[in-house]
């Protein structure tokens, strides 16, 4: 298995986005990062979060084939947040959380698992659409909140306080029925997650990226999944994050395309299938 990943912070920001991809599984999670002037209840950040969830993972789908994928991240969003539960107030609204993707190849299939809005998409090759996989619930649900926010242009301070009570309104559906789910502090939310398997020999590409990757395709419109592929195909994953920032960049008030950040993290780990 052939691997090309790259990671890239927004400007200015701490990276909360984490990769990591060993001989046969791979995990990409995206922190859900805490605006300015809004509390998280924990003292270690949300990039913490997302290193220490997102190396257990790895690991323990290495060292526990016999076990789901589900399981895997039920039993270790409990372990991390035994990590902090004394330091930490995990009871708060705010406590760090991350989208999850998890693919692991066995003998002649590969299992995969997404939670919230990172994106798995899985190439069988030719002319066909490739498979995309994303939990779309949080963006469902934030649809009833965000015109206020998407009315302003960013970076202004009208837009970084309506960003930040945008955030701190999702947080009641968080982990709740007919809301949306995220790992954070709750193991039940791995029950929540898509999940599924496909034939080994049928893919010939499997892609993982965070919403500040995908947005060229799912936000901004400027390709399409297959074109996407073919980018990423000849010239790499940071020629994909270079695209995304040059159309960030042509739109820094979000007039074009209104969202929460203006520039986000993004991360793109792709496995060509041997």
């Amino acid at each position: 298995m052939r691997v090309a990943l790259a990671t890239e912070a927004a400007p200015g920001r701490p990276n909360e986005d984490f990769a990591a991809v060993t001989a046969d599984a791979a995990v990409l999670l995206d922190g859900a990062g805490t605006p300015a002037g809004s509390e998280s209840g924990c003292s270690h950040g949300v990039a913490w979060y997302a290193r220490t969830l997102g190396s257990s993972l790895l690991a323990a789908m290495t060292q526990k084939p016999n076990e789901t994928l589900p399981e895997l991240l039920a039993g270790e969003i409990k372990a991390v947040a035994g990590l902090h539960e004394d330091t930490c107030d995990l009871a708060h609204p705010g406590s760090p959380s991350a989208t999850v993707v998890m693919l692991r190849r066995t003998d002649d299939a590969l299992e995969w698992l997404v939670l919230a809005d990172s994106s798995l998409i899985l190439d069988t090759g030719g002319t066909t659409d490739p498979m995309v996989i994303c939990d779309d619930r949080e963006a469902q649900v934030g649809a009833r909140y965000r015109k206020a926010m998407d009315a302003l242009d960013s970076g202004t301070p009208e837009h970084q306080k309506a960003h930040r009570e945008y955030v701190e309104t999702l947080r009641a559906h968080r982990n709740r029925d007919g809301g949306f789910w995220v790992a954070a502090t709750d193991p039940l939310a791995a029950d929540q997650a898509l999940t599924g398997t496909v034939p080994q020999e049928a893919v010939r590409t499997a892609v993982l990226l965070s919403d500040g990757a995908s947005r060229l395709v799912d936000r901004f419109h400027l390709a399409t999944w297959r074109q996407t592929l073919d980018l990423l195909d000849q010239e790499g994953p940071a020629a994909l994050i270079s695209r995304v920032r040059a159309a960030e960049h042509s739109d820094p008030t979000g007039a074009r395309w209104p969202r929460g950040k203006t520039f986000d993290d993004a991360t793109v780990v792709t496995l060509s299938m041997p």
